[in-house]
């Protein structure tokens, strides 16, 4: 049985969600204010997470943001009322898998939790060191280095380099990447792809403008590669 921690203030709302995700056999868990949220994600065992954009004491952003630097990378359904797009693209590159505006119907909603859980379980071995040229990666301690000198990715950057890594010499598209990475099947644009493996390729290329591990497949996608290979 998996648990979801509902993290919500209106009472009503909460308990709406509540009763739809118990009656698909879900185990429930209900903080209304960020700091109990949290609280509970450091000592129950939680698969997923629905939160609230505008809690009383925290920000939803503050508490995704603080959660992925933390290294916990449980798949975080983002709820609010707010509907502009800047809003969702700022959301998900936080961290958060998924994001949904109010108000929005349980059948909905308990269709995206199935899919987060899903891709979820669906996920590849995971990896923790990732090394390709005089790069080396460790994943786990959110750490990068290009020979001795340290470089400064964001979490979305390493969360698309393991990505990447993981389907080493394969054509990877923008979709796959909006959809497993973000986890947003419609996310507006996949002009945010493009603009990250640009960010990426000038932090672990010699020479960005011809790159010799982080290709791009022309009309296809991008593919990490080893030269030589």
């Amino acid at each position: 049985m998996n648990t979801i921690l509902v993290i919500e203030d209106d009472p009503s709302i909460a308990r709406g969600i509540q009763l739809a995700l118990e009656a698909e056999h879900f185990k429930v868990l209900v903080a209304p204010t960020g700091e109990k949220g949290t609280s509970l994600v450091r000592r129950a065992s939680v698969d997923l997470i629905t939160l609230d954009l505008v809690l009383p004491d925290r920000n939803g952003e503050e508490i995704c943001r603080d959660l992925r630097k933390d290294g916990i990378g449980i798949p975080i359904l983002m709820l609010t009322s707010k509907g502009e797009e800047m809003d969702k693209v700022m959301g998900l590159e936080i961290g958060a898998d998924d994001y949904m505006t109010k108000p929005f119907s349980t059948r909905e909603l308990i269709a995206r939790i199935k899919a987060l859980l899903r891709r979820v379980k669906e996920l590849p071995k995971d990896i923790a060191e990732y090394t390709i040229g005089d790069i080396h990666v460790d994943f786990r301690k959110q750490e990068a280095f290009k020979g001795k000198k340290a470089i400064k990715l964001t979490v979305r950057e390493f969360e698309v380099l393991k990505y990447l890594a993981r389907h080493e010499g394969e054509v990877v598209t923008r979709e796959m990447l909006l959809d497993d990475v973000w986890g947003y099947e419609h996310f507006p644009t996949t002009r945010t792809v493009d603009n990250y493996i640009l960010s990426l390729r000038k932090k672990i290329e010699d020479d960005p403008a011809t790159p010799k591990h982080l290709m791009t497949i022309h009309t296809a996608g991008y593919k990490l590669v080893r030269p030589g290979r």
